[in-house]
């Protein structure tokens, strides 16, 4: 359940990221781009989760 929270999460907030950026730069806002970004940010995302160790698990007996 966490991977499709994470996926839904990432997918609104790079979709709204793209759309205020292109409406910055006064480009076209393209949804496939910025559905493709969102799938390469929650892998990024999901593999940092993985990697980075558990500081808070590790002093507690």
């Amino acid at each position: 359940m966490r991977y499709f929270w994470t996926f839904f999460w990432t997918f609104l907030l790079m979709q709204m990221m793209a759309y205020v950026v292109a409406s910055m730069t006064g480009v076209a806002y393209n949804f496939v781009t910025a559905s493709i970004l969102a799938v390469a940010v929650t892998v990024v995302i999901l593999i940092l989760g993985e990697i980075v160790p558990d500081k808070s698990a590790e002093g507690h007996h």
